[in-house]
């Protein structure tokens, strides 16, 4: 069900419908849409309820009522009349109205929205974004829409983040966010360019350790300068996403089960032990366990936590391919994961600035069983994917 479906079923019985915040802003920069679209109408619950099978009530905090559908999740707000913009910040106020196809700016975010379009925001302008807090916002709202709005549109210093984090640490608490707000939040943050923007916000205003400690305990994981230069447990997992290749060339979105794989392949570190020349024992196994459990937490389906399961705990195995008896691990490359498991090592070397030559060692030995599987020696994996 897409947009379009939406407005014909509302506008028959004359009401209106319109994307608001980030969906309007990255229909106006001409981006992929998120997995989730925030729309208003000034249709009320029983009237959604009546035109469209499956509406359900999230509750405050999130929408007045949503819509699941495999291709996207719609989250409407009703109003009775124009209301004052919903999100924290004025950047998120800007709206576009389907039926007319025009975009509204009650407060004058145009001219950094050209900037981005253009794709020249300076530095100066960046400070525009977090002014202009609305009177409701509390500290949860603020920090999710702020670490969307860096995830998305990107802050390049990370002093603006850390300003930002600290400022909103003295918002009113509010409601903590529940599980349906963290999972949109989560996904939304890992298909957009740049997440470690977003998460580093999430951390600075101290959301990441009230609300996934599993992740804020990678800042305590210490990695040596020899193996991981870039820093620390989560540094280097901050790093990672900086590799991603999107899903379609030069179009900004990015696959959701290899970026949350690379979020979570080192949560096991914390609580892994050193045996031998293994400064972390196990911590792949470990880490699969924990990652299984932080998922369900927040209400992932179980088709979604077998694949991070799979991800996580054969993190480490590309590395060895090469030098693997294929026969013992065949179970393991005839999953379709297998090559997403392979992106995230490749994601995982390059994060610390080692070259890739294990990466195309394993790739080879991959294709290299790719071909002796299939009838005729046909590659059932592009190369060009792999490299």
């Amino acid at each position: 069900m897409g947009i379009g479906t939406i407005y014909k079923a509302l506008d028959a019985g004359g009401y209106s419908l319109k994307l608001w915040g980030l969906s309007a802003i990255d229909r106006y920069l001409g981006l992929p849409a998120l997995p989730y679209a925030w729309v208003e109408t000034n249709a009320d619950i029983v009237v959604l309820a009546r035109s469209f099978e499956g509406v359900r009530f999230p509750g405050p905090g999130i929408a007045d009522a949503a819509l699941d559908r495999a291709e996207r999740g719609w989250y409407f707000r009703c109003v009775e009349k124009e209301a004052p913009p919903q999100g924290s910040y004025r950047f998120l106020s800007f709206t576009q109205d389907i039926k007319t196809e025009r975009f509204q700016d009650p407060q004058g975010i145009y001219p950094l929205l050209r900037e981005l379009r253009a794709g020249s925001l300076k530095k100066g302008p960046q400070a525009s974004w977090w002014e202009g807090l609305n009177s409701h916002a509390d500290q949860y709202q603020a920090a999710m829409e702020g670490a969307l709005m860096a995830a998305r549109y990107g802050v390049e210093e990370s002093v603006p983040i850390t300003a930002l984090g600290q400022s909103l640490k003295k918002l009113p608490k509010g409601a903590p966010p529940n599980p349906e707000w963290q999972r949109i939040l989560l996904r939304s943050l890992l298909v957009s360019p740049r997440p470690d923007r977003g998460l580093r916000l999430l951390k600075v205003s101290g959301l990441v350790e009230e609300l996934w400690p599993e992740l804020s305990r990678l800042d305590e994981v210490e990695h040596t300068k020899e193996f991981h230069p870039e820093g620390n447990g989560w540094n280097h997992t901050m790093e990672t996403f900086l590799y991603r290749k999107p899903i379609i060339p030069r179009q900004p979105v990015y696959d959701f089960k290899l970026s949350l794989g690379l979020l979570l392949h080192d949560v096991g570190k914390p609580l892994a032990a050193a045996a031998g020349k293994h400064p972390f024992d196990r911590h792949a196994e470990l880490g699969a366990q924990l990652a299984h459990a932080f998922l369900k937490r927040l209400g992932f389906d179980a088709a979604l936590i077998k694949d991070i399961r799979y991800l996580v705990k054969n993190h480490m195995l590309p590395a060895a391919l090469p030098r693997l008896p294929v026969h013992t691990h065949q179970e393991l490359l005839a999953s379709p994961l297998f090559p997403t498991l392979l992106e995230l090592y490749r994601c995982d070397e390059s994060s610390s600035f080692k070259d890739l030559e294990g990466y195309y060692r394993s790739s080879a030995a991959y294709q290299g069983y790719l071909k002796k599987r299939s009838p005729g020696g046909k590659r059932l994996l592009n190369r060009s994917n792999l490299l």
